[in-house]
């Protein structure tokens, strides 16, 4: 899934599917330890699945808090 797709998910969403992807993670490095993973670079690809996930909701995190010191800025410009 692109960043551009998950831009456009609901918060919620989006955590449900972080949390698939951290089970996956989790599935297939025990597959990997156990020698039945068959496509390593499958890791690879879910590891860089999560890591877009977590730059999405951390864009979000951030604009919450800009436009909350937006709202509380203009109080403190008028003086």
């Amino acid at each position: 899934m692109k960043a551009v797709e998950m831009r456009g998910m609901s918060d919620e969403q989006l955590e449900l599917t972080r949390k698939d992807v951290v089970k996956n993670i989790f599935h297939l490095r025990f597959q990997s330890a156990t020698d039945r993973l068959e496509t390593p670079s499958e890791i690879l690809k879910a590891k860089k699945e999560l890591a877009r996930i977590l730059t999405v909701q951390r864009e979000r995190q951030l604009a919450a808090e800009k436009k909350k010191a937006a709202e509380k800025q203009p109080q403190a410009a008028g003086k």
